[in-house]
């Protein structure tokens, strides 16, 4: 279908599926932003597209809504999954994808109407290293650091499942409020010390395998679920002693379980909706050209 799209949403976090080849206009910065206008556009966290690989069964770019490409998202492949497999492109319940965050293995789960209706995929390896965030200070793990934002000390791990993150942890007991995301995430987004910016979860653990999170997307602001940031919160927490694995994470948006072996291996299973399929007009296309 020519401009055609793929809507989707995992817990919340939805993206526009797309694939190059059938598009009238290229996917710049500026049309990418246009079509994930809530207002004037589609209106979505992010556009995925499908791309060739040489390395995998198939390859996915990730776009944020502001133009900016992210290296892997978790809710993104489940997404890209699910278009997969409901528009024909594959038959098959297990295969790769390839990402600029690293080739990851996804396993369709489909359920009694025939749709893909959850799936689990083997996110990578945790680091705590800070050259993969990149991170500018010079220490050998980006676990329990300081971190000076919105007028006060904050103490943060920092650990990338292929695309960074910071996780700024309460203790049992206590909360994260909707107003300190929307206050702390932009600040430690664009912090001097993540030169190429970051994601943000607030997280406090709430049983001996459980965290709660509030996510602050680079590239995106709010969400109500994320996949990668559920790993990286998870893995975090695993690294730190608050939890065992598996860790259920929870979320605005609902629930996630992640799998953290001793080696910090990472899987990830959750459910994934279908949300339209459509093209977009001639005037919207013509007014992104």
């Amino acid at each position: 279908m020519k401009n055609g799209f793929f809507r989707g949403h995992g817990l919340g976090n939805d993206y526009v599926v797309m694939d190059p080849k059938e598009l009238t206009f290229k996917l710049t910065p500026k049309t990418i932003k246009a079509i994930c206008d809530r207002n004037w556009g589609l209106g979505s966290d992010g556009i995925l597209a499908l791309v060739p690989s040489r390395k995998a069964d198939f390859g996915l770019r990730i776009f944020n809504p502001d133009g900016s490409e992210a290296e892997k998202s978790g809710n993104g492949l489940r997404i890209f999954a699910r278009y997969l497999h409901a528009t024909g492109k594959t038959k098959k319940k297990h295969f790769t994808v390839d990402t600029k965050g690293g080739v990851v293995t996804i396993t369709l789960h489909v359920d009694r109407h025939g749709d893909a209706s959850a799936a689990t995929v083997e996110m990578g390896q945790a680091t705590f290293n800070p050259t993969a965030l990149p991170c500018t200070l010079d220490v050998p793990e980006l676990v329990q650091q300081t971190i000076e934002a919105a007028g006060a000390n904050w103490t943060f791990t920092g650990v990338s499942v292929g695309n960074p993150h910071c996780v700024v942890f309460k203790p049992t007991g206590q909360s994260w409020t909707r107003e300190e995301l929307l206050t702390l995430g932009p600040v430690l987004e664009n912090h001097k010390l993540f030169p190429k910016r970051t994601n943000v979860q607030l997280a406090v653990p709430t049983g001996p395998k459980e965290i709660f999170i509030l996510i602050w997307e680079r590239g995106a602001g709010e969400t109500q679920a994320s996949g990668s940031s559920s790993c990286a919160a998870a893995s975090a927490a695993v690294r730190l002693g608050l939890v065992t694995s598996p860790v259920t994470v929870k979320m605005p948006g609902g629930t996630l379980n992640i799998e953290v072996d001793p080696n910090f291996g990472l899987t990830m299973n959750g459910p994934v909706a279908e949300v339209a399929r459509g093209a977009l007009s001639q005037s919207f296309v013509r007014g992104l050209r």
